[in-house]
């Protein structure tokens, strides 16, 4: 089950069966079926206050992954910054809503094993995004 929640923030206006049904598509690519996926939309404080308390970073992001994945099957719960999102946005000059889908799919990518952490994972992340991005239908 997909579910998508709010933490002291407006919902972004997404279709989200339209959503759920791509991430469900990206997951099956990858090999997995999706189990309890939790997205969890929030501010930047919010993110900030998660990164301290369980990761022991001092420092704003856009996502954050917790991963509970089984073997063939995804679960996890996923924190988004839409303030960070919308900034991230601005910068590269794409609309907000085509950065969110970026980074929903982000965060199911890293529950397929996709790391992003050196230059080459980096890339490997960036080339899937794109190709994910690419067969969403809205």
């Amino acid at each position: 089950m997909i579910t998508f929640s709010s933490d002291n923030i407006s919902m972004p206006s997404l279709d989200y069966p339209q959503v759920e049904r791509w991430i469900r598509a990206v997951a099956a690519q990858y090999g997995y079926a999706v189990g309890e996926l939790n997205y969890i939309f929030c501010n930047d404080e919010k993110i900030l206050s998660v990164n301290r308390e369980f990761l022991q970073h001092d420092y704003y992001t856009d996502v954050i992954t917790f991963d509970y994945t089984t073997r063939t099957r995804v679960n996890g719960d996923i924190y988004i910054s839409l303030d960070t999102v919308a900034s991230n946005a601005e910068q590269v000059g794409v609309p907000f809503l085509h950065e969110l889908h970026r980074i929903i799919i982000h965060g199911l990518l890293h529950l397929t094993g996709q790391a992003d952490k050196t230059p080459e994972t980096k890339a490997q992340m960036t080339a899937k995004e794109e190709s994910a991005l690419r067969h969403l239908h809205l």
